[in-house]
């Protein structure tokens, strides 16, 4: 089981440390692991930083936002149903 957590706040330092390649993959990773539970972000991609922080473009919104995300769509997985 996926232990809970809180969501990462678009301010948390760790984000800083993730590069454009990095978040390429894991918006690759959101589209992939999302469009099996019906979420589609087909132009999502980086878009530029702010302050030290990779934007990611589907609607301008931080790492953290990603990250968060993908968090979501893992606990729905290790579920085994979406979205209780």
């Amino acid at each position: 089981m996926i232990a809970r957590r809180g969501p990462i706040a678009p301010s948390d330092p760790a984000t800083h440390e993730y590069t454009e390649a990095q978040i390429t993959e894991l918006i690759r990773q959101l589209q992939e692991r999302g469009n099996r539970l019906g979420l589609l972000w087909g132009s999502a991609r980086t878009n530029g930083t702010v302050n030290g922080h990779v934007l990611v473009n589907f609607g301008n919104a931080p790492v953290s936002t990603l990250l968060n995300l993908l968090a979501l769509i893992t606990n729905a997985e290790a579920k085994g149903s979406p979205w209780e």
